[in-house]
């Protein structure tokens, strides 16, 4: 599959676009308690259908350049990134100091991954 960017940073900006999909997928409906589970499911994979077809593509292209491991790695940390911003913004919940020091934990053991 030909990128117009180079297969290291192809999957990286892949990844954050399917984490953003993903994201609404998964925690978009907590905005709306009321709704019905039925259509909020099959919303939800809606959605979810729209992230694989940024996610599939990362996750080949990247496996020409990074190992599973260390694509698996890269998409939890730009989940939590996403995660935050997303609970934030979209959710108005706030973010406290333990959940940055709990994500800067789970970052600085996925350092130990890109080290091997």
């Amino acid at each position: 599959m030909p990128t117009l960017l180079s297969p290291s940073v192809m999957p990286i900006l892949l990844l954050i676009v399917s984490n953003v999909f993903m994201t609404f997928a998964w925690y978009g409906h907590l905005k709306y308690p009321a709704a019905p589970l039925t259509p909020v499911v099959f919303g939800s994979w809606s959605i979810a259908l729209v992230e694989y077809w940024f996610a599939i593509p990362a996750n080949r292209i990247g496996h020409t350049v990074y190992s599973a491991a260390e694509l698996k790695t890269m998409q939890e940390v730009i989940t939590l990134v996403v995660f935050s911003v997303f609970s934030v913004f979209y959710l108005k919940e706030s973010f406290t100091w333990q959940h940055l020091a709990g994500f800067a934990l789970i970052a600085g053991g996925a350092t130990l991954i890109f080290k091997a």
